[in-house]
């Protein structure tokens, strides 16, 4: 099977969720999209054996570091004003739509690696070493990043108790919090 093949069964099959996972990411689609294709081109611009096992692991990787690379890069912020929808429990059908756009307004006022490390936590559903290993920071850094995270999403999006501090302990040396 050739590169090309790959890469068009890897677009056919998975393309759709390679952009959902770069949106979460990106926080809006033309920049998810972007970000896949980069990740499509770095992937295959190089020549790569015939069998590529793990492909899809690795153009998920190019994403993540497109991203912060591209974070890193710009000089300076644009002002971000969150919108809040209302609490309010409804029965309508498009509930769950506006739920899932409040989180990814929300994600937008988190630094990147906080958001990274929320988007691999429970999009990915990764452990922490797993998430420290991926960013290349230690597992600590890891929860500092959750944490903040958490101190940030509250005020937009209520209590959230998958960040909160008891599901990411931090032991000491002694075996105690």
């Amino acid at each position: 099977m050739s590169w090309e093949s790959d890469l068009d069964r890897l677009v056919t099959e998975r393309g759709s969720a390679l952009v959902a996972y770069a949106y979460l990411l990106a926080g809006d689609m033309a920049s998810a999209e972007d970000l896949v294709q980069d990740a499509f081109v770095r992937t295959y611009s190089r020549r790569r054996p015939e069998e590529v096992t793990w492909v899809e692991a690795y153009v998920r990787r190019t994403i993540l570091n497109t991203y912060l690379d591209g974070y890193r890069a710009r000089t300076r912020l644009a002002a971000v004003t969150p919108l809040l929808a209302t609490s309010d429990v409804t029965d309508d059908p498009n509930t769950a739509a506006g739920d899932r756009a409040d989180v990814a307004r929300a994600l937008t006022v988190l630094s990147p690696r906080e958001r990274a490390c929320v988007v691999l936590r429970f999009y990915d559903d990764l452990t922490l070493p797993e998430i420290g290993l991926r960013l290349g920071v230690s597992e600590g850094a890891v929860k500092r990043y959750l944490s903040d995270a958490r101190h940030k999403l509250e005020p937009l999006l209520g209590p959230q108790p998958g960040l909160a501090s008891e599901d990411v302990a931090t032991i000491t040396k002694g075996g105690s919090r």
